[in-house]
């Protein structure tokens, strides 16, 4: 490690103090995501995200206090990336809510599998860990409240009942779909999966 040590010195050399530090986190969470992605929970200890990080030990309690701290920081990352990604796909969209619904599913399948690894983050080890359940939770939350939001602005009559139910629905009906798409339970053409989930949740949606 004293090679790394000197190599990091090096690196930073002349960076600010919270640059260096913004720089290692990251170094970190990516370490962290590498890791979590493709071995799960027991693959991230604190020595092996340093040694995939090449950063000396000291330097992951400047950042987080423990691993679980560390994996939700790397939730919430690959969620914002997600959000970001869905924004742009919708931005993309007009109104018509069968070209908004086709976007939206795509986003999440698409991105999901694009890299495994994140798919593994948000769906599949977020169920086991409790701070990363939390943080599933509170997403879940965020998620049903964009599409209430969008209901309530094109349904504005609709009964807020039906409405909060319709969107609960749909948040989960998208996260058991993405696990089950990221498992391989439906195939491999993403076009007819989207087709198929869309046609559904506007079956169930007034005209």
């Amino acid at each position: 490690m004293a090679n790394d040590t000197e190599t990091a010195a090096t690196r930073w050399a002349g960076m600010p103090l919270a640059a260096r530090r913004d720089e290692r986190r990251a170094r970190l969470v990516a370490a962290a995501f590498a890791l979590f992605g493709t071995e799960g929970e027991a693959g991230v200890s604190v020595r092996a995200v340093c040694r995939a990080g090449r950063l000396h030990a000291r330097y992951f309690y400047e950042s987080f206090a423990d691993t679980d701290q560390l994996l939700g920081a790397v939730y919430d990352k690959v969620a914002a990336e997600l959000t970001e990604r869905l924004r742009t796909a919708l931005e993309a969209t007009g109104d018509d809510l069968a070209e908004r619904l086709r976007a939206g599913i795509h986003g999440v399948l698409e991105f999901s599998s694009a890299d495994p690894r994140r798919g593994r983050v948000l769906f599949t080890e977020a169920r086991a860990n409790p701070v990363l359940a939390g943080r599933r939770e509170a997403t879940q939350t965020a998620l049903m409240d964009a599409v209430l939001q969008q209901e309530t602005r094109t349904h504005p009559a609709a009964d807020p009942r039906l409405a909060r139910v319709r969107a609960a629905m749909f948040t989960g009906a998208m996260v058991e779909l993405a696990q089950q798409w990221l498992a391989g339970g439906l195939g491999d053409d993403l076009d007819i999966v989207v087709e198929h989930a869309a046609a559904l949740l506007l079956a169930q949606h007034p005209s």
